[in-house]
């Protein structure tokens, strides 16, 4: 059947956006599906309630597990069968040690192992990098842990009992669960669960944060590049199953099978439009920042951009297969950073005449360029108040342009360092 896109209006538009992601701080579980319970926070807990016990579908962060737990027992106390992580991010996996039971079975994809290293080798570097985005958030769930429970725990280290390769059916109390591998996904270690009898898809945050948007195919904190060609993938494996309910990662659930057909048709094809974009741009000749500034999207495809964003995910299509070297300047061959050369041509130019220049483009609504030449006068001369002035009123309106929660964090971030 082919599906006329223009027709259906685009899902994210009626869907919250990330501004509105919250840390679980007491709001009680809601039924979104029978027998399927979800608690709310950074990112979303399950229960499954059986007729032989519970099956939990990711943990939240450590310091929200105490708050989904009371939420879980308080729909129902019976034992833990499973917890299965649907990928490993700290959001997923952090409040595992809460709300797993001394006989629960951990089940998560066969990646998970990769997963769990990357996050603790590079703790403090991704917490550095994603602070700018999520400290308010997480200090207020912290906070409210604190005021109700007493204790706050810790970041769970998973440990996993069964690895899915590539699918794997659990019954439970006469349950049916079918695990199966989407690597395609936020992580390369995502699992979706399939409910056949029900038509129920529980999908985590395989889409990206925000369904309806463009998967980000690489985070602005620092993450491994996630393949274009795998995402297809692993949308065609969701797309199969014709799902009736599909339920994600944050917010409400997304109903009807016509709806999700529709949006995930829409999503892979506008992946598969900027894969194809990117890899004709190569072998045309062009540079990655002129294929940002070229590629976009066709109506019919108008995906959101609120987490990942179109020209971001241009780059990552290109380095994915080219790596590191751009070939534009020698310089990107050696150790030393852009920002030596530019103090040569600061001082050189003298502050003011740059400082005039970025004015111009400013003036002129090129207000990234403004940026640059600012931010170079600023690192040469941190005390030069008129550039400083100048950068922040560039950012604010490159803010106010901004629709991105990524984005909108950072710009905001760079404002308040530089006031």
């Amino acid at each position: 059947m082919t599906l006329d896109l223009e027709s259906v209006p685009p899902i994210h538009l009626d869907r919250p956006g990330a501004d509105r992601m919250e840390a679980a701080s007491g709001e009680p579980a809601e039924e979104v599906a029978p027998g399927i319970w979800c608690s709310s926070g950074l990112s979303n807990a399950y229960l499954l309630t059986t007729d032989d016990g519970r099956v939990v579908v990711n943990t939240g962060m450590g310091f929200e597990s105490p708050f989904h737990r009371a939420n879980f027992d308080a729909v129902d106390d019976s034992p833990i069968r499973y917890v299965v992580l649907t990928q490993g991010h700290y959001d997923h996996v952090g409040g595992l040690d809460q709300l797993r039971d001394p006989d629960s079975v951990v089940v998560a994809q066969a990646d998970w192992r990769r997963w769990r290293d990357d996050n603790e080798r590079l703790a403090a570097f991704r917490a550095s990098r994603s602070s700018f985005a999520f400290t308010g958030k997480v200090m207020a769930g912290r906070a409210a842990t604190q005021e109700r429970f007493g204790q706050v725990p810790g970041q769970s280290v998973p440990a996993v009992d069964i690895a899915v390769e590539d699918s794997l059916t659990i019954t439970v109390g006469g349950r049916t669960l079918r695990l199966l591998a989407t690597p395609g996904g936020e992580t390369t270690d995502s699992l979706v669960i399939w409910l056949p009898e029900e038509r129920v898809c529980l999908a985590g945050n395989m889409f990206g944060a925000l369904f309806g948007h463009i998967p980000n195919m690489v985070t602005m904190r620092g993450d491994r590049y996630r393949d274009a060609l795998t995402i297809v993938e692993s949308i065609d494996r969701v797309q199969d199953l014709d799902a009736e309910v599909l339920l994600t990662g944050h917010f409400g659930p997304i109903t009807g099978a016509e709806r999700i057909r529709a949006e995930l048709t829409r999503l892979r094809e506008a992946v598969v439009h900027l894969h194809d974009a990117v890899v004709a741009g190569m072998n045309a000749g062009k540079d990655v920042h002129t294929l940002m500034r070229e590629i976009t999207l066709p109506p019919a495809l108008a995906v959101g951009e609120g987490y990942g964003m179109v020209r971001w995910n241009v780059r990552a299509i290109w380095e994915t297969y080219s790596g590191w070297f751009h070939q534009r300047s020698t310089t990107e061959l050696y150790p030393v950073a852009p920002d030596e050369f530019e103090a040569d041509l600061v001082e050189l130019a003298g502050p003011d005449a740059v400082l005039r220049r970025a004015k111009e483009h400013l003036e002129a609504g090129r207000p990234v360029h403004a940026v640059a030449l600012a931010e170079a006068v600023v690192r040469l001369r941190p005390e030069h108040e008129a550039a400083t002035a100048l950068l922040i009123q560039a950012l604010r309106r490159l803010l106010e342009q901004s629709t991105n929660f990524w984005e909108t964090a950072w710009l905001t971030n760079q404002i308040g360092q530089h006031s």
